[in-house]
């Protein structure tokens, strides 16, 4: 059992390393967010390496039959915004067809929050700048949130006037985007990237 911060009970992070036999990726997660020997990264990425990992083992554990790079399209068929359903779908039932249990996996895939927090209370990793990334993770997850959520009330929307007879539409997609406009240097960015780079052009004007 791990040594949990007082609960007694395993961080859902320490028990997936072990029911995936992936124990050595815990020292990697650690080292990658301390930029040991590399540049440092996020607990977002880091939370997708991990996904990545343990459906690659559910893939290899499944015996199934996959070529290079189908697990990385496969987790990004599963967990990016920018897939239709209908790809999803196609995913899920490949997926299935080849032995693994898609439904186990997708609730063994861990947050950022669950990273951080086996990184610092399970590992008692610390980075002295830490707090800064964290926030700009809170604020991301945040707009995302309410970015699905515009997202799904559109479509409900949609739904409900085509079932009406209201409206006529084939298949379709919603798509919300936030764009940044800053009037200094008059860079555009999405949300999402200009809170990737840290900031606009005025940083290189």
């Amino acid at each position: 059992m791990g040594h949990d911060s007082g609960t007694g009970r395993q961080s859902k992070v320490e028990r997936l390393l072990e029911a995936y036999d992936l124990e050595p990726l815990g020292a990697e997660l650690e080292a990658a967010w301390l930029g040991e020997g590399r540049e440092r990264q996020s607990l977002r990425s880091l939370a997708n390496r991990f996904n990545r990992a343990l459906l690659v083992a559910a893939i290899r554990e499944a015996g199934m039959d996959v070529v290079d790079g189908e697990p990385a399209n496969f987790y990004r068929l599963l967990t990016d915004d920018d897939v239709s359903a209908g790809q999803r779908v196609e995913a899920r039932n490949r997926l299935e067809r080849g032995g693994v249990d898609v439904e186990r996996l997708e609730n063994d895939f861990v947050t950022y929050q669950a990273i951080r927090h086996y990184l610092t209370n399970v590992r008692g990793a610390r980075y002295e700048r830490g707090d800064d990334t964290e926030q700009v993770d809170r604020e991301r997850d945040s707009i995302d949130r309410l970015q699905s959520r515009v997202e799904t009330v559109v479509r409900d929307s949609v739904d409900r006037l085509r079932n009406a007879g209201r409206l006529t539409v084939g298949e379709y997609r919603v798509f919300v985007s936030v764009e940044i406009l800053c009037q200094d240097c008059g860079g555009q960015f999405s949300v999402g990237d200009l809170l990737r780079r840290g900031g606009c052009r005025c940083e290189q004007d």
